[in-house]
């Protein structure tokens, strides 16, 4: 799962950053209301969070052009401002939620887990195939009842699949789940993740649809 975060303030954004990436998620950073125009863009995200205190560009203004844009990634609203008609017209500019600073980092967690259960195929917090069990809320995974312990990133991939039952993504596809924009990735990193997820869990977890990528398969 890939966000953008467009913040400002650095020293938040670093927490945030932090916090994130420790959850598996991929993140990329804009400082301003341009850079995370253009990064929504170009990065093409799945969840973007959004301050509306930038100082080039306001954030609501931010919020119309994406959505003038077409982008229809669900938002997260970050703002000091805790008053109800602010609330009322971020929502109606098109954010998905709204976070009031001072904030705790579990309840961010909780409200991006819930637009994520949005983007996914059946607003499960649970895929379930075979005899593995994949919590996208508690970034757990069973096989036949037992429990599989994943790195960060063996999850993000298990997820990137499991969020689409059925559909191929190419490995580049995968990457962009991963890593953030402009971050180094080496060329058999895909495959390394996929050969441990295939050890840990079942050879028939992942398929490999030869020159297209690779699907969720089902282990008996």
């Amino acid at each position: 799962m890939r966000i953008l975060l467009i913040e400002d303030d650095q020293s938040l954004a670093d927490g945030i950053a932090t916090a994130l990436r420790r959850e598996g998620y991929a993140l990329d950073h804009a400082p301003s209301g341009k850079q995370g125009m253009a990064l929504a863009r170009a990065a093409q995200p799945d969840l973007i969070v959004l301050d509306l205190g930038l100082p080039d560009v306001d954030g609501l203004s931010v919020l119309k052009s994406l959505r003038g844009y077409q982008i229809k990634t669900p938002v997260l609203i970050l703002t000091a401002r805790d008053d109800l008609p602010s609330k009322v017209q971020g929502l109606d500019a098109g954010a998905d939620d709204y976070l009031t600073k001072p904030f705790a980092v579990d309840e961010l967690l909780a409200r991006l887990r819930a637009l994520e259960r949005r983007v996914g195929s059946a607003g499960s917090a649970e895929v379930v195939i075979g005899k593995v069990a994949i919590n996208l809320a508690t970034h757990s995974v069973s096989y036949a009842g037992d429990p599989v312990r994943l790195s960060r990133r063996e999850f993000s991939l298990l997820r990137a699949l499991a969020e689409r039952p059925g559909h191929i993504l190419s490995r580049e596809q995968l990457e962009d789940k991963l890593y953030s924009w402009g971050e180094s990735v080496a060329s058999n990193t895909v495959d390394v993740h996929i050969h441990n997820l295939r050890k840990k869990i079942s050879p028939e977890i992942i398929q490999t649809i030869r020159g297209v990528g690779y699907k969720l398969g089902s282990p008996q």
